[in-house]
């Protein structure tokens, strides 16, 4: 069971990642005229160097041994670094080419998508609002594929492709630096290759005269690995439904620069979609919120009986131990305690333990 601290510090981690990708809309038109895949390709070579760094300081190499003796664990990275690249790839087309609402969106159903994963895959079940709050999600959908004339398919693909991605993450329970090196790794070859034949064709834009767009296309590694370290980090040590409900801070930085700093347009239709997703957002966090509570008083309650159970145990031992070890009375002595106290009950309870004294069971705090 995770303590309470490694949990904070994986709610920083959560809301720092976020954060991050919230205002992230705002680099990638930097890099015109380079093309989404080319991009892409800059993102994962300037990744693996910046990772490469970290773990150099850190002098954390012991992990890639034990990865490459474990075939499962490979294949899951191999899985996750395929996953996101679908989702960074599409997710610079989309901002570049004025699609940064639609994207927001695929953020906003994630959490809705990764609440049915954990039904399919895991096996969870889901509570009355849950369901509801999924319903409400798909009716979104609905009222936005009417809207647009189409499915919003890059809302899909980008929410589907990282709810696949933090399951995948919550399975191998690697470091936030090992995951993405790992995953870097894997993908630099193909990377460095696609890099190279541009290069050769005259397309590539990294060596343009200038030479402030080839620093920006390098500080690609930085803008992709500090927030997917932070995610990382994150996903093991908070529960995937902390992770969905963290979600919501990416999409609303990434709506608002959609709506008023890259003006795109919001029909009628478009904004029934919206507020219909965020309803079934409020929906989720307020019973998330209630069944917190709950939880709380329920570990309260149990801490309470546990706490009041332990005493008597040790009360009965300590009485049983008294009535071992206490020396035997004498018939007379016990006479005259008899006539004393002016009894026979108080004389067979002289051969007895002492009654102990009330005690008062302080009840177990539950988790802050």
């Amino acid at each position: 069971m995770k303590t309470q601290t490694e949990q904070r510090t994986g709610l920083l981690y959560g809301f720092g990642a976020y954060g991050m990708w919230g205002l992230v809309p705002l680099f990638w038109p930097l890099l015109k005229p380079s093309g989404a895949i080319e991009i892409l390709a800059h993102r994962m070579v300037w990744s693996l160097a910046v990772v490469g760094v970290a773990l150099l300081a850190m002098r954390r190499w012991g992990w890639i041994r034990e990865l490459l003796r474990q075939p499962r664990k490979l294949a899951l990275t191999t899985l996750a670094a395929s996953v996101i690249s679908v989702n960074w790839g599409l997710y610079i087309w989309a901002v570049n080419n004025g699609a940064v609402v639609e994207a927001s969106l695929g953020y906003f159903i994630n959490p809705l998508v990764t609440i049915a994963i954990g039904v399919l895959v895991l096996g969870e079940r889901l509570r009355r609002a849950q369901w509801a709050a999924v319903g409400i999600g798909v009716a979104a959908v609905l009222v936005l594929a009417i809207g647009y004339g189409r499915p919003p398919w890059i809302s899909l693909v980008l929410a589907f492709s990282f709810a696949a991605y933090g399951l995948i993450k919550k399975k191998l329970n690697m470091g936030g630096v090992e995951s993405l090196a790992a995953e870097t790794a894997l993908l630099f070859l193909p990377a460095l290759g696609y890099l190279l034949w541009l290069g050769a064709q005259g397309r590539s834009t990294f060596a343009l005269d200038d030479p402030g767009h080839s620093w920006l296309l390098a500080a690609t590694g930085l803008v992709t690995a500090i927030p997917l370290i932070c995610f990382g980090a994150a996903a093991i040590r908070v529960p995937l439904s902390t992770l969905g409900l963290l979600q919501y801070l990416a999409p609303v930085f990434q709506f608002g620069l959609g709506v008023v700093y890259f003006h795109e347009a919001m029909p009628p239709e478009r904004w029934a979609g919206f507020s219909l997703v965020w309803v079934a957002l409020a929906l989720l966090t307020w019973d998330a919120l209630r069944t917190a509570r709950r939880s709380r008083a329920r570990l309260a309650k149990a801490g309470a009986s546990a706490a009041t159970a332990a005493t008597a145990a040790t009360t009965a031992a300590t009485a049983a131990t008294t009535a071992t070890t206490a020396p035997a009375t004498t018939a007379s002595e016990a006479a005259v305690a008899a006539e004393v106290a002016g009894g026979a009950e108080v004389a067979g309870a002289v051969h007895g333990a002492p009654e102990p004294p009330p005690t008062v069971a302080t009840p177990a705090r539950g988790p802050a």
